[in-house]
């Protein structure tokens, strides 16, 4: 249970005990920045059970004892086996007198865990504390090479290489004479044993045998140690905001589970930014506490943000603990001066820009658990706090969670001789203010030139005919619901093979909510506080008849398949507060769902049927062709998805309607290198295309590609008042074995312009990594403004193999689509 954390560069010790020459182990730089090619572990040597026995085993074409100068002499292939590690060489003397053994000529030490050490010539004290190595070349077990015109040991434990070499790359294949791609040449690498420390004193860092680095002199544990106090690799940056930065991170080895990483970063324009890093690891877990803090001496860098203040910091924070094999419990944490510090300044979520395109954090979360997975089961409770990390994002709106609890159990055995389930769900909520969207063109326009969170339209007024300008996101008060659901289904197939499988389920829920009188509530949902109770059953049948037509060109199977749901009107539609079942995307995903809403605030109710066809061909020498087409129809009572509710859900989903839009999927894989899907929604009516999406996708050898089509037609009812279309690309080619160019956009064609992208070009192998990149990222960071602004970012990246790795990222310009 020790944290490895080390310190910069490369490791070089020479061990002449037991006849040993040893070199280091690899050292890596705790700058989280980057992942190397992991290579395969090396098998260690099998033990020689009389590797410490003392004894000496020599073998050699003959030995030739000299008396009157007291001198041994093995020549002739002379192999010396002791300890564990064998001894080769053309020539071995060893002088009683002197006590000193001498070798020279092809002389090769292999150590007993597997370091092997070239040298033209050896000399060593017999007891091994001191001596020297001419021409010295040294392998190690982990792919390291280290080389030196002489070594010499005194003292027992300090051992200097004269004009050493050090390189994790290995030679060129069918050039071995050249340079590696990089190594390390240092007049002198001092080794003190005693302090597990190795020294560097005049080092020039070489590319292809040109010196492009000079260090004059710096420290490093040496390969023994795994923890270590000591500098770590610097990071160096710039933006508008802060001005340059420079980063130098000192690690503390507090002790073998814990320890600290103090990081100041120098800033030109707003001073010293603190951040200290607690790790420590238990025994059954481990946790990590980061703390953040700085004084701004240009605040109003931060003019119109939310981060025009002196004093601004934070702090976030995770750990872990398995109970046992099936349960763990755990955190995360986060808080902050302001919910643009961590961007503001790339830390925590920020902290790696390559992992924001696309993917930029919208709130940190925090929370504890609790989680148990059994063979069949699964168990799940936690309180969560949502910290918006958006300008636009009002705390007071967004709800805290505390707590939610989900369970799901799948029975072992059958029961009347199908499959028994059943689940649950429990979720407390408060949110201290009400939660308004604009969903209207003049009530968007309030919103972006009088920013507001609640648009005046919304709450101004009793009117309600505001339904129409906003729907109520999220409700203020209390919300408290407990829900249960079991489901039993069973499947029989007849002689003509067709599948029927009757399915009974029940659903329960107890509500209690508290809702808050604020202004344009009693618009959407009556103030006060009430219970209610609802209870969903639900019979159904399911039908597929699977036909299968084989032929020599390969096998069809077309499947019908139909459902049919019988169950009573969802009670109180539309009246409740609507949590988490906000999101309903219609497609073939879900078609054959029993309930197609997202979560458990609102349930499907009424009589439905939902018909469709599947079928896949499998070609013998063409790939496979899969497709689904389908419909949904509402038999009888209320349809769930045609009432107008706090947020709309359901009304321009394609369910709103007694018959449903036409859902389907076609997808095609040639071969194990294309694929293509398309998905798409069409008008019950007019066959209008409602949504459309296109994805393929291409890996060859050397380039992989992917595009993302996607059309989605207006839903005035949700906000969404013109046509979405868009395209998503990503590729990446190899130009050479190391070398690789990559990017990505995304491509708004409803407003013909690109508004994300990101390019870059690297090299990469086991020993080296080199890449620079080119990426925006979008943020909302201006009070009084709901405009996303594009941050536009080069990054720099470099890293060596056990020395470490470094990076420089640059703000290039700000900007707002």
């Amino acid at each position: 249970m020790r944290l490895r954390r080390y310190r910069l560069v490369m490791s070089a010790v020479l061990m002449l005990g037991a006849g040993a020459l040893a070199l280091p182990g690899s050292a890596t730089a705790a700058t989280n920045n980057f992942i190397y090619n992991k290579r395969p572990p090396v098998p260690k040597p099998p033990k020689d059970p009389n590797a410490n026995n003392g004894q000496m085993l020599v073998k050699a074409l003959e030995i030739n004892y000299d008396y009157n100068n007291n001198r041994v002499a093995a020549v002739g292939n002379v192999q010396i086996y002791y300890n564990g590690s064998t001894l080769e060489a053309d020539k071995v003397i060893y002088d009683q007198k002197t006590k000193r053994l001498h070798a020279e000529g092809n002389v090769r030490l292999t150590e007993a865990d597997g370091k092997v050490v070239n040298a033209n010539l050896l000399d060593l004290s017999d007891d091994y504390r001191d001596g020297f190595v001419d021409s010295l070349r040294l392998n190690t077990p982990d792919e390291t090479r280290m080389s030196a015109a002489r070594a010499d040991r005194s003292n027992g434990d300090i051992t200097i290489f004269q004009s050493g070499t050090y390189t994790a790359c290995a030679p060129c294949r069918d050039h071995p004479e050249r340079p590696p791609l990089w190594q390390v040449k240092a007049a002198r690498i001092i080794h003190n044993k005693t302090e597990q420390m190795l020294y560097f004193e005049d080092a020039k860092v070489e590319f292809f045998g040109q010196p492009l680095a000079y260090l004059p002199y710096f420290s490093t544990p040496d390969p023994t140690v795994k923890r270590k106090t000591g500098f770590l690799m610097p990071w160096a940056g710039y933006n508008s905001y802060t001005g340059y930065s420079a980063e130098i991170p000192f690690y503390w080895a507090i002790a073998p589970n814990y320890d600290m990483t103090i990081s100041p970063r120098i800033t030109t324009r707003q001073g010293v930014l603190g951040q200290i890093d607690f790790r420590q690891r238990l025994v059954n877990g481990a946790y990590e506490i980061r703390g953040y803090g700085i004084h701004q001496e240009d605040p109003s860098a931060y003019a119109g943000q939310v981060g025009d203040r002196n004093w601004r910091g934070g702090l976030d924070s995770n750990g872990q603990f398995a109970l046992n094999d099936k349960w763990v419990a755990g955190w995360t944490a986060v808080l902050a001066t302001d919910n643009r510090f961590f961007s503001d300044y790339k830390l925590g979520p920020y902290k790696n820009p390559l992992g924001s395109f696309l993917l930029t954090p919208t709130e940190g979360i925090s929370q504890v658990y609790l989680t148990g997975v059994g063979n069949r089961s699964y168990f799940d409770i936690r309180s969560i706090y949502y910290y918006g990390f958006n300008a636009a994002d009002v705390q007071k709106q967004i709800p805290i969670v505390a707590p939610v609890v989900d369970y799901n159990n799948v029975l072992g055995h059958n029961l009347l001789g199908g499959e028994f389930s059943y689940k649950g769900n429990f979720v407390n909520l408060t949110r201290s203010e009400a939660n308004f969207d604009a969903i209207s063109k003049n009530a968007q326009t309030q919103m972006q030139t009088n920013w507001t969170p609640n648009p005046t339209s919304c709450i101004m007024n009793a009117d309600p005919l505001a339904r129409t300008n906003c729907v109520l996101r999220g409700v203020p008060g209390d919300y408290t619901r407990l829900s249960g659901e079991a489901q039993w289904r069973r499947s029989f197939t007849d002689p003509w093979g067709q599948i029927f499988t009757p399915f009974v389920s029940l659903r329960g829920d107890l509500i209690n909510a508290s809702v808050a009188n604020q202004p344009g509530v009693s618009n959407f949902i009556a103030p006060g506080t009430y219970q209610e109770a609802r209870l969903m059953p639900a019979v159904g049948l399911e039908y597929r008849y699977p036909f299968i037509n084989v032929q020599p060109w390969g096998t069809t199977t077309i499947e019908p398949i139909a459902q049919v749901i019988i169950r009573p009107n969802e009670q109180k539609a539309g009246q409740l507060p609507n949590e988490d079942a906000q999101s309903l995307t219609f497609d073939d995903t879900n078609l054959f769902s029993v309930n197609k809403f997202s979560g458990w605030d609102r349930v499907e109710g009424g009589g439905r049927a939902n018909i469709g066809v599947q079928a896949t061909t499998q070609f013998d020498r063409g790939g496979t062709v899969n497709m689904l087409f389908g419909q949904s129809y509402q038999l009888y009572g209320l349809n769930s998805y045609t009432v107008q509710s706090l947020t709309n859900t359901g009304l321009d989903s394609g369910l709103d309607k007694p018959a449903s839009d036409y859902v389907g999927r076609l997808s095609y894989a040639p071969n194990k290198i294309f694929s293509l899907t398309t998905r798409f929604r069409l008008d019950e009516a007019t066959m209008d295309i409602k949504r459309f999406e296109a994805e393929g996708r291409a890996n060859f050898d050397r380039w992989s590609a992917s595009i993302l089509y996607g059309k989605y037609a207006p839903q005035p009812e949700l906000g969404y008042l013109t046509e979405r279309q868009g395209l998503l690309g990503t590729g990446s080619f190899k130009l050479a074995a190391n070398w690789q160019v990559s990017g990505g956009l995304r491509y708004d064609i409803a407003n013909s312009k690109v508004n994300q992208y990101i390019v870059g070009a690297g090299y990469v192998d086991d020993c080296f990594l080199l890449a620079v990149n080119y990426v925006t990222d979008y943020n909302y960071t201006t009070i009084g403004s709901i405009a996303p602004v594009t941050d536009h970012r080069v990054m720099f990246q470099l890293g060596l193999r056990t020395i470490g790795g470094t990076s420089l990222s640059q703000n290039v310009s700000s900007s707002t689509p």
